[in-house]
């Protein structure tokens, strides 16, 4: 609910509001989200290609480009399929999340983190970072939310739903049971639903 008023609030723009929106619905971690481009979303199907932390390159080499790692698929649902349009505004290519300048003549970028129709820049994490703390701080600079809270928050309300740990690990893609192992708080009613496949046989007759 509380990430369900945020997103709401009229003084948010609409970037914040996708890239938040998008962080809670695929469980991602903020840099694999910000590190999309347009012409990998595939809108239809609701889902893309990020490069993982820890992503194995496809060839041994220096320097490999992006499209050279092994990719993970991330999902979103409908809150991100309704904002993404709206953002891209008709933008078929470069990063999705952008910043609102240009950047500064004397700053170097690749011409995969520049929009080539409006020549705006990707948005950092740093950057990022500094929108959520100015809209969720209540007591100065640095005391709002952090970007990971929303991979962690989707993982434990997935968990507190009744998802399995394994399917936990395939939506957060850790390697690691015991990385998703906190975020799987099964109910009560979960709990009792599954201790009553231990019943004698003939119990429900």
């Amino acid at each position: 609910m509380a990430i369900d008023r945020l997103i709401a609030r009229r003084d948010v723009h609409l970037r914040e509001k996708a890239l938040w929106r998008m962080l809670y619905e695929t469980s991602a971690r903020s840099e694999e989200i910000l590190d999309v481009n347009i012409e990998e979303l595939d809108l239809a199907g609701r889902r893309c290609p990020v490069k993982a932390k820890g992503a194995q390159p496809k060839v041994r080499r220096r320097r490999a480009s992006r499209a050279e790692y092994v990719l993970e698929a991330v999902f979103w649902d409908a809150g991100t399929a309704r904002l993404l349009p709206r953002l891209l505004k008709g933008r078929t290519r470069g990063p999705v999340f952008v910043t609102h300048r240009r950047p500064g003549p004397g700053k170097v970028l690749s011409a995969r983190d520049v929009c080539p129709d409006t020549g705006l820049a990707r948005l950092s994490y740093g950057q990022a970072r500094a929108l959520l703390d100015q809209h969720t701080a209540l007591a100065g600079p640095g005391t709002g939310w952090d970007l990971h809270e929303y991979r962690h928050s989707s993982l434990t309300h997935l968990g507190e739903r009744g998802a399995s740990e394994l399917m936990l690990m395939a939506k957060s893609r850790h390697k690691k049971v015991e990385n998703v192992r906190r975020y799987f708080k099964p109910s009560a009613e979960a709990i009792a639903e599954v201790t009553s496949l231990l019943a004698p046989g003939d119990s429900g007759r």
